[in-house]
């Protein structure tokens, strides 16, 4: 095995892939008028606050926006760390009979999403949740599935996806990297 990587998206394919994302939740919504977005840490949050700011640069509205700190909520968490870093989680809108679009960067085995819907539980039942992922890299362990994708991609059980971003002092790109 090796530890080279190869770039799937370059900074201009991934503005693309969540300005698509936004136009879809939008069409799919006929309307902004009772959406929140959700992200979760620690990417899923700067990932949803550009699909927020595309969306209301389209609709001309503010959108409740909320960020999700799943760390307690993971089946596997003692497993990770005998110390996790659990992070902040903001809901500060009326989570009940809102259509809640929960954004994350991958969507691999499906266990954080089935953890962010029950952290999200916790706090109200929306009228609906919806998945935004910037990348599916299929290998589900869960009955679970994105409404929203930016890409779709298969990789090899030694590779993993990393998603990089501009709010992390980096560039944005995304690149699958080899583990050595």
């Amino acid at each position: 095995m090796s530890n080279e990587s190869r770039i799937i998206l370059t900074a201009q394919e991934m503005d693309l892939a969540l300005k698509r994302i936004a136009l879809q939740i939008l069409e799919h919504n006929h309307s902004a008028s009772d959406l929140a977005i959700v992200g979760i840490h620690t990417c899923g949050v700067n990932l949803a606050e550009r699909i927020r700011k595309i969306i209301q640069e389209q609709e001309g509205v503010e959108i409740p926006f909320g960020t999700l700190d799943i760390t307690l909520y993971r089946d596997d968490w003692s497993l990770i760390s005998q110390n996790p870093v659990v992070r902040t989680t903001d809901l500060s809108f009326i989570v009940e009979e809102s259509r809640l679009i929960l954004v994350d960067d991958v969507l691999f085995t499906g266990r954080t999403i089935r953890a962010a819907m029950d952290a999200i539980m916790d706090y109200g039942r929306p009228h609906s949740i919806q998945l935004a992922v910037l990348v599916d890299r299929s290998g589900r362990e869960l009955p679970i599935q994105a409404d929203y994708t930016g890409m779709q991609t298969t990789v090899l059980p030694h590779e993993r996806i990393q998603v990089l971003l501009k709010e992390h002092g980096g560039h944005d790109e995304v690149v699958i990297r080899g583990n050595s």
